[in-house]
């Protein structure tokens, strides 16, 4: 689903991006809400970029990541959590791209994400290159999302996964 966002574009730059797990709903400008497999998943795009919370019988899991003021953790390259029975991973990276490959690059991605099923994307007022854009499976009983944050006039797009799955026992020897 591709949606135009109409709101200010508040985070303008790609190094004001914040993570956090665990933080109540905040007000989303579009919501996706998807039921993958016994999961409950809710893609939210956000004035501030996006947040995703998952149910499931064993828990729940809210991730965000967006422009928090006060927020003091900054976007990691990489976190691995335990959460009750589940495993979480999240990893971020920033892709910097010249003016044409930028441009190239976002289309593609808002192609790929508006008409997949478990898809959401929006655009920001100003730019048809700003967006944000969302994307969720279920496989081996792991769900996964894949977000693109894009910074056009920076050049960059903040790319992250996301991991969910239950937690193995060790191995017995």
């Amino acid at each position: 689903m591709l949606t135009t966002l109409h709101t200010a574009y508040s985070d303008t730059r790609a190094a004001d991006l914040a993570w956090a797990l665990g933080r109540e709903p905040l007000p989303a400008l579009a919501v996706l809400d998807l039921h993958l497999d016994g999961a409950q998943l809710q893609l939210r795009l956000l004035g501030a970029s996006h947040q995703v919370l998952l149910e499931e019988d064993r828990g729940s899991c809210s991730e965000t990541v967006a422009c928090m003021p006060g927020s003091s953790t900054p976007l990691p390259l990489g976190v691995s959590k335990r959460l009750g029975d589940w495993e979480y991973e999240f990893a971020a990276r920033v892709e910097t791209l010249g003016a044409g490959s930028f441009a190239g690059r976002a289309q593609e991605l808002l192609a790929l994400v508006a008409d997949h099923p478990h898809g959401l994307a929006g655009t920001f007022p100003g730019s048809p290159h700003a967006f944000t854009a969302m994307l969720a499976q279920r496989t081996e009983g792991q769900v996964r999302w894949r977000t693109w944050h894009a910074y056009p006039q920076e050049g960059q797009l903040v790319v992250t996964r996301t991991r969910v799955g239950v937690r193995l026992p060790a191995a017995v020897l």
